[in-house]
C-alpha cells in the first residue's frame, strides 16, 4: 500500500497531517512518502508539478492531496500556476472519474443553507468526468483579432467529448448507482450543445447494459435548481467536467460546510487521487483552525476504492460520525452549545473514536 502524500499549499499541510495520523493508527502497513505539488512546488522548483513528484505519483498506488493555490501565485504565467499542477497530475495519471459524495450528517442539519426538512437524509453522489470537456479542449487562447473593422481581444475555448470518453464515465456512474439506490440522473445541455446531445445519446445506449438501474436525464440549469428545491430526489448524478465542477460545489453547500466533503478521482484500474473538496483557505493557513474531516474522509475513500479495505474505511467514517455526535466542531461547522476545537484537537477526537 504505497501512498504518495502531497500536502500542498495553505491549510494543506495541517489537514494532511491529521489524515496521516489516522491512517497510521489503523496499522495497515501503509508506506507514505511526501512530495511537492502546487505553489510550494513552484517556489522550490519553478514548476507546479515537478519531475520528482511525477515519478512519486506514478510509482504509488494512490495519492493523498491536501490543497493547492493561493493569492501569492495568481500573477504567475498560467503554465506555472499551482492549479496547473493539479490538472497535470489528473491528466498524467488518467484520472477520468471524479466521485464527490454530498452527505448531510444529522448533527449538522442546522448548518445547511436549506431548511432541515428539505435536506434531512441527504446522500448524493456526483460522478464528474475529469479529463475532457472545455477544460482540456483545443484550440484555446486569447488573441487579437479584427472584428467589425476594429482590433480587439478575442478569447476562445473548445468543448468536445468522444463517444468512448462518455461511455466509460457513464459506466462508472451506473456501477455506483447499482451499489446504492439504483437511480442515475444524467445531466446535460442537449437542447443547445451538440457535445451534450452525444452525451445523452451515449448515456441512453449504455443504460441497456444496466436494466436494474433507472436512468433519467435533466438539463443542467434545471438540475442546478432542483438541487436546491428538492435535493432528496437525487441519488447518483453523472455529468461532464464543466457542469460537474459547478454542481458538485452547489451540492457541497447543502451539507453545511465544504469542509466536510471528500472526493476521489480514479483511473480505469482504481488507482486514485484523494482530496478534500475545499480549497487551500490561505486566510486561516497556519492557525490551526481548518476542518480536517474532509481530508480524513478522503483517506477513507482511498481505503475503499483503491485498497478494497472496506472495514477500515467504515472505521474512519463511523469515528467521524461519533465525533460529531459528541459535539466536537471546528469553526466552519460550529453552532451554540457545541465544543469548538481546532485542527489538531479534531484529529485527536477522531483517533480516540476509532
Amino acid at each position: 500500500m504505497k501512498i504518495c502524500v502531497l500536502p500542498g499549499d495553505g491549510i494543506g499541510p495541517e489537514i494532511i497531517a491529521e489524515a496521516v495520523r489516522v491512517l497510521q493508527a489503523l496499522e495497515l502497513g501503509c508506506e507514505m512518502e511526501e512530495g511537492l505539488l502546487g505553489g510550494c512546488a513552484v517556489d522550490a522548483t519553478g514548476e507546479p508539478y515537478p519531475q520528482a513528484t511525477q515519478a512519486l505519483a506514478q510509482q504509488a498506488d494512490a495519492v493523498l492531496l491536501g490543497a493547492v493555490g493561493g493569492p501569492q501565485w495568481d500573477s504567475l504565467p498560467r503554465a506555472q500556476r499551482p492549479e496547473r499542477g493539479l490538472l497535470g497530475i489528473r491528466q498524467q495519471l488518467g484520472l477520468f472519474a471524479n466521485l464527490r459524495p454530498a452527505i448531510l450528517y444529522p448533527e449538522l442539519a442546522n448548518a445547511s443553507s436549506l431548511k432541515p426538512e428539505v435536506v434531512a437524509g441527504l446522500d448524493i453522489l456526483i460522478v464528474r468526468e475529469l479529463t475532457g470537456d472545455i477544460y482540456f479542449g483545443q484550440p484555446r487562447g486569447i488573441e487579437m483579432r479584427v472584428l467589425d473593422g476594429r482590433q480587439e481581444r478575442f478569447a476562445f475555448n473548445t468543448m468536445h467529448y468522444s463517444e468512448s470518453e462518455i461511455r466509460r464515465i457513464v459506466r462508472v456512474a451506473f456501477e455506483a448507482a447499482r451499489k446504492r439506490n439504483r437511480k442515475l440522473c444524467s445531466v446535460d445541455k442537449m437542447n443547445v450543445l451538440e457535445t451534450t446531445q452525444l452525451w445523452r445519446d451515449v448515456a441512453t445506449e449504455t443504460a441497456a447494459e444496466y436494466p436494474d438501474v433507472e436512468l433519467s436525464h435533466m438539463l443542467v440549469d434545471n438540475a442546478a435548481m432542483q438541487l436546491v428545491r428538492k435535493p432528496l430526489q437525487f441519488d447518483v448524478l453523472v455529468t461532464g467536467n464543466l457542469f460537474g465542477d459547478i454542481l458538485s460545489d452547489e451540492a457541497a453547500m447543502l451539507t453545511g460546510s465544504i469542509g466536510m466533503l471528500p472526493s476521489a478521482s480514479l483511473d480505469a484500474n482504481h488507482k486514485g487521487l484523494y482530496e478534500p473538496c475545499h480549497g487551500s483557505a490561505p486566510d486561516i493557513a497556519g492557525r490551526g483552525l481548518a476542518n480536517p474531516l474532509a481530508t480524513i474522509l478522503s483517506a477513507a475513500m482511498m481505503l475503499r476504492y483503491t485498497f478494497a479495505q472496506e472495514s477500515a474505511a467504515l472505521r474512519i467514517e463511523n469515528a467521524v460520525r461519533k465525533v460529531l455526535a459528541q459535539g466536537y466542531r471546528t469553526a466552519d461547522i460550529h453552532e451554540p452549545g457545541m465544543q469548538k476545537v481546532g485542527t489538531r484537537a479534531m484529529g485527536d477526537a477522531v483517533l480516540a473514536a476509532l
